[in-house]
């Protein structure tokens, strides 16, 4: 199979285009947010604030990267498990409008109902191979939140950040389909 290369923001054809298993190579910007952050975004539209950045279209890549080297963008950036973004999710894709997230490991009923409603998929890069991945990542700003350190959003430019697409906009799960020949 085939690398797709695909950029970042998302527009609606490109989410909605990536299907579970396909193998992705991200150039653009991508937004990096932790759950600290995804807290405090919420918590800012409950209180129906303005959110200090546009997130409408963005890829969300769960990082906490550490401090950067001397010469480097970033330091090391592996993807934080998802699963503790879950509380925050519905609320990022349904009335945020992101197109896309970045992390690792599953996601809950709620979340995948919130992709498959509005056209979003969701893609695991792979943990454990930090350094290699902040090698795609070519500048770091941060956007909001500063105070949280590594849990700040940020915008990350990155060329060809590496993913693979686990649960695409229609709910098909790489992981199932992946496990379903060792579960009989």
């Amino acid at each position: 199979m085939a690398t797709k290369k695909i950029t970042a923001p998302f527009d609606a054809e490109t989410a909605r285009s990536l299907r579970a298993g396909d193998e992705v190579s991200i150039t653009g910007t991508i937004i990096a947010a932790r759950d600290a952050a995804h807290k405090r975004l919420t918590e800012t539209l409950a209180r129906g604030e303005k959110l200090p950045v546009d997130l409408k279209g963005a890829v969300i890549y769960y990082v906490g990267p550490s401090p950067a080297k001397p010469g480097q963008a970033i330091g090391s950036a592996g993807p934080t498990t998802s699963g503790r973004m879950d509380a925050y999710t519905p609320t990022m894709i349904n009335e945020v409008g992101i197109k896309g997230m970045i992390g690792k490991g599953y996601r809950s009923q709620a979340v995948v109902d919130a992709m498959k409603a509005n056209g979003v998929p969701y893609m695991a890069a792979i943990g454990g191979c930090g350094a290699l991945i902040s090698k795609s990542i070519k500048k770091y700003t941060v956007l909001a939140y500063e105070e949280l350190g590594p849990e700040a959003v940020a915008a990350l430019e990155v060329e060809d950040f590496p993913a693979i697409v686990v649960i695409d906009s229609e709910g098909n799960n790489y992981y199932e389909q992946g496990q379903a020949p060792y579960r009989k």
